[in-house]
């Protein structure tokens, strides 16, 4: 396990029009460097508490899915999940959002809560030799795509 890594966004956009971009995880892939989308699975149909949805990932020819399960959901403030690869949680994810006088600040924080003996497994399977500087640049590139969508949109 690691430090928790975060980055911050202003967008001059509501937060609830925020939140409701950063927890609809089937679009994430549209902002994410490395996730594709997915769907929620096990009756789940949207962002709730103990929701599930099944991730899809790239990076180059590598391929992999994992698990979500929400935690936060709570409109216009927080949304954050859990994810798993096979039986092991290996890290959380939050979406913080405080309102500004432009807008709102979004705060995107990921925690790896995987192993140590973890790492070598997902360097193979994800193709990443270091996963905290790819994933701090991933969550740059996703609030950018973020912000675009979010100020971009009528309301």
């Amino acid at each position: 396990m690691s430090e928790p890594i975060s980055v911050s966004r202003d967008i001059a956009a509501s937060p609830e029009q925020v939140w409701s971009l950063v927890s609809d995880l089937p679009r994430m892939g549209e902002w994410s460097n490395e996730n594709v989308g997915g769907k929620w699975v096990g009756g789940a149909a949207g962002p709730a508490p103990g929701a599930k949805f099944r991730g899809h990932n790239r990076n180059g020819i590598r391929r992999w899915a994992t698990s979500v399960t929400v935690v936060d959901a709570d409109p216009g403030a927080r949304f954050s999940f859990s994810v798993s690869f096979a039986v092991l949680t290996i890290s959380e994810w939050a979406y913080d959002i405080e309102p500004t006088d432009s807008g709102c600040r979004v705060t995107e924080t990921w925690t790896n809560l995987s192993p140590g003996w973890w790492s070598p497994i997902a360097r193979l399977a994800t193709g990443v030799a270091d996963r905290a500087a790819h994933t701090r640049a991933g969550m740059e590139q996703t609030l950018e795509g973020v912000a675009a969508a979010a100020e971009a949109s009528d309301g």
